[in-house]
């Protein structure tokens, strides 16, 4: 009998100690190198082929490794590394992936010298709470409800995308948007639902300016019967409904089994009388407006447009309840149970129009709206989809201010002073610990010095200038203005970061960077598929078990 040792062995394929240290370093540096081109104002695009043959032309961190389909397990784990930046904080993609590479990076040279990781750990840790530390020291409170600030704050985080070229128009865009939405909830908090509220309709034509936060919410429906029912409405009272208006089928299938001709007429008069119920229930709110997400029958349609009632019919439930929140109706699930309460009557104007070739309904002017949508035109497809993504990161800064009010200097002027008191703390700490603790320190100036290389201006000398500035932990603002490589002060060039997004990306960084020092086995189930043409060995005579007998697969005929 084979030993099952053995049988380990040949199923399953292994590596092992300091090969996979180094394996999961290269492959870390490899997925940093693809997108630390993309980091900064002047930063190049990438062009990339999706699944379906589409292109998809950007420059943020986080859509451009969504598109790669990697190999190696440690290149996954960083790719999940931007994925999970962008869902927290939406802004700093490519930081994260950039600062994880470089932290792995000065960890190979402690792997060489027969470093423990667990040493190497401990140290990162260590350097992840000091630098926590300083940020808090630097970072400054800001008033959410000045709006040049914001304006401001939005502009340098959204100035290394794509839309920095076009000005305010991004930053107005997702400041209206996140001031709209933002929902008080006492003690001085603020929450801001970004994907539940804020709708983002992308309608290619037109110019990039035409866009604009609507003061209520648009959906691509027409009323159900156009020539009898209005089209425009002011201060329409609008009724929001979870419930089909049509007769009501039976859960299985149904058979009634008729004796005479008499009741096939009953029949059809009890059907005819309870959607003519359902209307009167409706009607006598005196509404001028009913959406509702399930069916909406001829009948229903008739009785609607004869008392000069408009209706939409199969609204999606995500934009009903939008309409709810613009226009402050409540949801009702039976007509039998609706009250004067539930009417919404904060809109100002319900209209359709018509954009390109395709009807949009508009509910618009509202009170006090607190759901939106962004209309964006543009050219082309391509175009809308990169200014989308440039705007879901704005809105994400714009959401991370209003819920924590700090801001931290940009332009690399905080990782270097990070940088800078992590390296004077280094003398104080004892043991072996301290070597790690530096190399992490050195790691933080990786992001300055990839902005000077995308700036192409001359790297050594630059961060020869800025070290030299930042050496005693003076000069908290000094760093590099990316469009021009010059260094300046970050205050007077506005350039700023929010204290979240910095916050997190330290944190994930070094948090993975520990997390793959600390594989030392990589360990595969997957058996490698032998290459067509190559020769078989000796086949075994296999003998059949009992339980093979389970597996054995049909053959076709």
């Amino acid at each position: 009998m084979q030993s099952p040792v053995l049988v380990l062995k040949d199923s399953l394929k292994r590596e092992s100690g300091n090969k996979v240290h180094y394996g999961n370093i290269q492959a870390s540096k490899a997925v940093a190198d693809i997108i630390r081109t993309t980091l900064g104002p002047r930063s190049m695009l990438k062009m990339l082929l999706d699944a379906s043959g589409g292109i998809v032309v950007t420059n943020d961190g986080n859509a451009i490794l969504r598109e790669l389909d990697l190999a190696h397990p440690a290149a996954k784990s960083m790719i999940e590394l931007s994925r999970t930046q962008d869902e927290e904080v939406g802004d700093g993609t490519t930081s994260v992936i950039v600062l994880a590479g470089e932290m792995l990076h000065v960890a190979e040279a402690f792997i060489d010298k027969k470093y423990h990781p667990t040493v190497i750990c401990r140290a990162y840790n260590k350097a992840l709470e000091d630098s926590i530390a300083v940020l808090d020291k630097i970072a400054m409170t800001v008033d959410v409800k000045d709006r040049a600030t914001m304006l401001d704050l939005v502009k340098s985080c959204i100035g290394t995308k794509f839309t920095g070229q076009f000005g305010d128009l991004i930053a107005d865009l997702a400041i209206d948007a996140t001031t709209t939405v933002g929902v008080d909830l006492g003690q001085g908090l603020r929450e801001v639902d970004i994907k539940k509220y804020i709708k983002i309709e992308k309608v290619p034509g037109g110019q990039l300016e035409d866009s604009k936060v609507l003061k209520g919410v648009m959906f691509n429906k027409d009323v159900v019967a156009p020539g009898k029912m209005r089209r425009k409405i002011l201060n329409p009272r609008i009724i929001l409904l979870d419930c089909p208006l049509e007769y009501k089928k039976g859960e299985n299938q149904t058979n009634a089994e008729l004796l005479r001709e008499e009741d096939w007429s009953v029949l059809l008069k009890m059907e005819e009388e309870y959607i003519e119920n359902l209307c009167v229930q409706i009607l006598k709110f005196k509404p001028d407006l009913i959406i509702t997400e399930k069916g909406l029958s001829d009948l229903a349609c008739h009785y609607f447009s004869k008392a000069g009632v408009s209706a939409i019919r199969r609204l999606r439930k995500t934009d009903n309840n939008r309409i709810a929140k613009a226009s402050g109706a409540v949801i009702v699930n039976r007509p039998d149970e609706l009250q004067e309460s539930d009417v919404g009557t904060g809109a100002g104007l319900f209209e359709v129009k018509k954009i390109g070739d395709e009807f949009f309904a508009f509910i618009v002017d509202c009170k006090d709206p607190k759901a939106c949508t962004v209309l964006l035109r543009g050219a082309s497809k391509d175009l809308l989809n990169e200014v989308e993504r440039n705007l879901q990161d704005a809105m994400s800064v714009a959401r991370n201010i209003i819920k924590n009010p700090k801001l931290v200097p940009g332009g690399g002027a905080t990782e270097l002073t990070v940088s800078a008191t992590l390296k004077q703390r280094s003398s104080s700490i004892e043991g072996i610990e301290k070597w790690p603790y530096e190399a992490a320190a050195i790691a933080f100036e990786a992001i300055p010095r990839t902005l000077a290389q995308n700036c192409g201006v001359n790297v050594i000398r630059t961060m020869t200038a800025l070290q030299g500035k930042h050496a005693n932990g003076e000069n908290t603002w000094i760093g590099i203005d990316g469009n021009t490589g010059v260094i300046a002060d970050m205050k007077e060039c506005k350039i700023w970061d929010s204290y979240s997004v910095k916050a997190q990306a330290f944190k994930t960084a070094i948090e993975a960077a520990c997390m793959l020092l600390r594989i030392d086995d990589i360990v595969s189930g997957i058996k490698k598929k032998q290459a067509p043409g190559a020769s078989q060995g000796p086949s075994k005579p296999k003998i059949e078990e009992e339980g093979d007998a389970d597996n054995e697969q049909m053959i076709p005929e």
